[in-house]
């Protein structure tokens, strides 16, 4: 997992509360076990008309707003099912910051776990973060995890939320699997100290 310190680009606007794992990668997709291609059925019933063309009228599809790697997004994003191909599939799509006033727990941690940050802000800042997408056609956001902050295009800086851990996970690039191997050692010693204590447990 790569680390993640600051970042800066394109931000689109989904204004969307409760949009959940179905919407964000339909259940008809999860057939693959890599993170790979999933991007393109990327809120797949939105994006599209049912003969397969662009829906214009989608927030993600308005040209202001192509190439974007930053989402705002309403509360309670993510909820819904617990699939991981949720983070995948928005990171597939290119997307690398989710600005929300709350996530569903466990997107949120899964977000973490593939690198995606999931910045979290008050209600007030949603609106003022809105209110730069009706002065502008499209804006670009800068984000920097080290000190939890937000800069807008004006120049205004906003303070995002995010666990000590996942913010030390993100910024440090490890996910579950190493951090736990940076314990490789302890654990160990603790599973020889358990053989000679329980010998019976390792028995054939």
């Amino acid at each position: 997992m790569k680390k993640f310190v600051s970042f800066m680009g394109i931000a689109a606007l989904l204004d969307r509360v409760n949009v959940d794992t179905d919407q964000i990668i339909p259940k008809q997709f999860l057939t693959k076990t890599d993170r790979n291609g999933f991007g393109k059925y990327l809120f797949f019933d939105w994006r599209y008309l049912n003969n397969g063309e662009d829906n214009k009228g989608f927030e993600l599809n308005k040209p202001e707003f192509f190439n974007a790697s930053i989402l705002v997004a309403g509360d309670n994003f993510g909820c819904g099912s617990s699939r991981e191909h949720a983070p995948w599939a928005l990171m597939d799509y290119g997307l690398k910051v989710i600005i929300a006033t709350g996530f569903a727990d466990i997107f949120y941690n899964n977000c973490v776990k593939n690198g995606l940050l999931p910045a979290i802000v008050s209600k007030k800042d949603f609106e003022k973060i809105k209110s730069c997408f009706s002065q502008e056609n499209s804006i670009e956001i800068q984000v920097d995890l080290n000190s939890k902050k937000l800069i807008l295009p004006e120049g205004s800086i906003l303070n995002f939320m995010i666990e000590a851990l996942s913010q030390k996970a993100l910024l440090e690039g490890y996910d579950q699997i190493i951090q736990t191997l940076r314990y490789q050692s302890e654990l160990e010693t603790f599973e020889e100290n358990y053989k000679q204590k329980y010998p019976w447990c390792f028995s054939v």
